[in-house]
């Protein structure tokens, strides 16, 4: 119960500061997410703050009917409007995205816009060329460690970011609120982006994935457990990567004389939902699984990023089997980080291999003790719960 106590008193300071300066710097701030992950509460406190300071604030939510027909004609609608404008569910009316190019090119600017949504790869597309040069996207996870705190993490690897479900007052409740939300995802999320899959197989193939959560993506093989083609592997998995369930982590590859893998890794992006899509009830469950490490890996990747960002991450493998789990390129230079589910690591031969061949500035390894130590001038044993370590050198 400690960990519940304390997770309800959680602020997402971070996320909120980042919000308030994409809106103070940016005519469009767009918030995207998975469904469930805090978006509403988050501009709801923003909201409820603006109307407190007693600065103009208007909210829309388009799975709202009343507010879908004061939406019917938008530009009359959202014009009269001065302040900061939210609207939620913003995946449900993407042919905003033209009304607000109109809008948010007005001089002076009487409004700025908050979007939120939970996107298809269409709506990011189209919302990307619509609003170019307008608009900055915040990419939106469930909680993450350093909101929850260290003591925490076994809680938040085990069960997942989501509010609701990190908050449960159960694992059992944990476990039932996440098999919930992949059948409701996929039932209702999918049809409703403009998607007519079958939900069993959708269904099928996540947990397919989850099978081989952290490795290279090999949609081939994928296809023909499943009797499909791999070109329609390639667009489920495309599916779900634009709802922020799935990640692809791309391969880094340059000119370094050797053949290096070119096809991305794939992730289940939130830990819980792995567990639920293998059917691991707990932590003690966990702890005896052959995905154990794949688990961590993922969860330790996702902590990192959220951090970092992703817009420049990338994983580096060989086909002679040297690989690092993660290459951040940042200020014209290569850092690496591989993650370890051990006590002690130490220094491996595609840790040699990536420091020479991709010249890295420094490489880390992330384990989920509590020492941080260095093993070389160029390699450090990092406590996952000293990321913010990562993030002082790469910035």
């Amino acid at each position: 119960m400690q960990c519940i106590e304390i997770s309800r008193v959680i602020l997402r300071d971070r996320l909120t500061a980042q919000m308030e300066r994409s809106v103070a710097e940016s005519r469009i701030t767009a918030i995207l997410g998975p469904r469930q992950c805090g978006k509403t509460t988050l501009a709801r406190a923003f909201y409820a703050q603006e109307q407190a300071a007693g600065r103009a604030v208007a909210w829309f939510d388009c799975e709202n009917p009343r507010d879908v027909a004061r939406l019917a004609n938008p530009l009359l609608t959202l014009e009269a409007l001065t302040g900061t404008i939210i609207i939620d569910e913003f995946q449900r009316l993407p042919q905003l995205a033209e009304i607000l190019r109109v809008l948010s090119d007005r001089t002076p600017l009487p409004a700025k816009f908050i979007v939120l949504g939970s996107a298809s790869p269409d709506i990011i597309r189209k919302s990307s060329e619509s609003l170019a040069g307008r608009v900055r996207f915040l990419d939106m996870p469930g909680f993450t460690l350093d909101e929850v705190g260290i003591p925490d993490a076994p809680t938040l690897w085990a069960r997942g970011g989501f509010p609701e479900s990190y908050l449960a007052v159960s694992e059992a409740a944990s476990l039932q609120w996440r098999e919930n939300f992949i059948r409701t995802f996929l039932e209702r999320d999918v049809p409703q982006l403009g998607y007519r899959m079958p939900a069993e197989r959708l269904r099928r193939f996540w947990s397919m994935c989850a099978h081989y959560h952290g490795q290279t993506w090999n949609g081939s093989a994928i296809a023909s457990s499943m009797g499909m083609s791999s070109m329609m592997m390639g667009d489920y998995l495309d599916l779900l990567t634009g709802a922020f369930v799935m990640r692809r982590l791309p391969a880094w590859h340059g000119n370094l004389g050797k053949r290096l893998v070119k096809a991305p890794k794939a992730y289940v992006r939130d830990s819980g939902l792995v567990h639920a899509l293998l059917g691991i009830p707990d932590l003690s469950a966990l702890q005896g699984h052959p995905k154990l490490g794949a688990s961590w890996e993922g969860f330790a990747l996702d902590q990192i990023l959220a951090i970092t960002g992703d817009r420049h991450a990338y994983f580096w493998g060989t086909h002679g089997g040297a690989e690092i789990d993660l290459v951040l390129e940042s200020k014209g230079k290569l850092w690496g980080v591989e993650f370890k589910y051990a006590d002690a690591p130490r220094l491996t031969p595609s840790m040699r291999s990536a420091l020479t061949d991709l010249n890295l500035e420094h490489l880390w390894v992330v384990h989920p003790g509590t020492e941080s130590f260095p093993l070389t001038d160029e390699v450090d044993v990092l406590a996952l719960g000293d990321s913010a370590k990562l993030l002082e050198a790469v910035q």
